[in-house]
């Protein structure tokens, strides 16, 4: 073979090489892309606060004795009217028998009195007797009905002593651990504490509502016409730490009418039942009231959400199939899906699987899903 002939080959078996190891760029990763979700929310006013009880009432022994006996376990619920200490209740039962008798005395005595005075009354007409007479008789028996008065508020007030040697419930409620042993004297010098008894349901939620929240709020209603009285209607929500969302509806009780100074916040708080009594007095909760309503808001997965140093974001497909990073202003969480304030537009293609293979300002081959509003899941 020549040397022309060998160079020809050569030269023809390397571009034959060439051709067949030519680059060819892989195919646009794939990504899924869905539209943001648009529906009605409703807007919360969030913040935290604690339980505490509608009623709560220290039992105190009123009157002075050795504590006879208590009526009930510590800790129990008890209804309104139930005897829960009795204080040596036979002294007093006697003073009251005692101020009785007194009284009946006072009721015979009196009337003699009226009896002489009706008596001296008729002489002194018919000038049987002087009028002397008649006065001293005319004070006997005004001593006679001041003495039955005294008699009269004697007994009332022994009523009151022995009724006090039974402590009852005023309410219905849970009685804490007795403080005061039997046998032990009780209400020497000033009132004994023996028990604490509290109402649990309904039970308050107190919390507190910031300065700017309080004219945001404020500007809100009054845009929607709300009264002043209408306010109280408004429903509260609130949760326990170990719950998910906010199981316990309530409604507006109090709001205080004026801000505090050091702390730039108004004391606000809500009523809610409480019939297993769940809630205790003291527990921290979650807390949230209603102000707003908004119409076709945008909402995307939370997941889709990226962050950095300006802050959130999220991946948008544009009509080339190439990838933009949109800046975007968030709002609160619904469920699974997270509103968009600003920075999306209701036909943007938004990526909410498939992030890694997204590289902004790079193409992709996009699959659009339907995000289910429901319960915020690609289909």
């Amino acid at each position: 073979m020549s040397r022309r002939s060998l160079l020809t080959l050569t030269a023809g078996a390397l571009l034959t090489g060439c051709e067949q190891n030519a680059f060819v760029p892989p195919p646009p990763p794939g990504v899924e892309v869905a539209r943001p979700v648009q529906k009605t929310i409703t807007r919360y006013l969030e913040t935290t606060g604690s339980l505490a009880p509608i009623k709560s009432v220290d039992l105190v022994a009123r009157v002075q004795g050795f504590l006879q006996s208590t009526n009930y376990q510590d800790g129990t619920f008890v209804k309104e009217g139930t005897t829960l200490f009795t204080i040596e209740p036979e002294t007093y039962k006697l003073q009251l028998e005692q101020a009785q008798a007194a009284e009946g005395g006072g009721q015979a005595t009196l009337k003699q009195a009226e009896a002489d005075f009706k008596r001296q009354t008729e002489l002194v007409q018919r000038q049987a007797v002087s009028q002397s007479t008649l006065d001293a008789s005319t004070a006997t028996r005004d001593n006679a009905q001041a003495s039955r008065r005294q008699a009269d508020l004697n007994t009332k007030l022994a009523e009151i002593n022995y009724g006090y040697t039974n402590v009852v419930a005023p309410f219905d409620g849970i009685v804490s651990a007795h403080l005061a042993s039997v046998g032990e004297l009780v209400g020497v010098g000033s009132p004994t504490q023996l028990a604490t008894i509290v109402a649990l349901d309904p039970i308050y939620a107190n919390f507190n509502v910031s300065e700017q929240d309080v004219l945001r709020i404020r500007d809100e209603l009054r845009r929607r016409g709300v009264t002043a009285e209408e306010i109280r209607q408004v429903p509260v929500e609130v949760g326990l730490q170990t719950e998910t969302g906010y199981p316990h509806k309530g409604k507006l009780d109090y709001i205080s009418p004026t801000l505090s100074e050091s702390t730039g916040t108004l004391a606000v708080r809500g009523v809610f039942s409480n019939p297993d009594r769940a809630m205790l007095p003291g527990f921290y909760v979650r807390v949230r009231v209603p102000f707003d309503e908004q119409r076709n808001a945008l909402l995307v997965p939370d997941v889709a959400l990226g962050s950095d140093q300006a802050g959130r974001y999220v991946l948008v497909v544009n009509g080339e199939n190439v990838v933009e990073q949109r800046k975007v202003q968030t709002g609160p969480l619904e469920g699974d899906l997270r509103v968009i304030e600003s920075g999306l537009k209701p036909d943007d293609r938004v990526v909410i699987a498939g992030l890694l293979g997204a590289i902004p300002g790079q193409k992709v081959d996009p699959q659009l899903l339907k995000i289910e509003a429901s319960n915020a899941s690609a289909k």
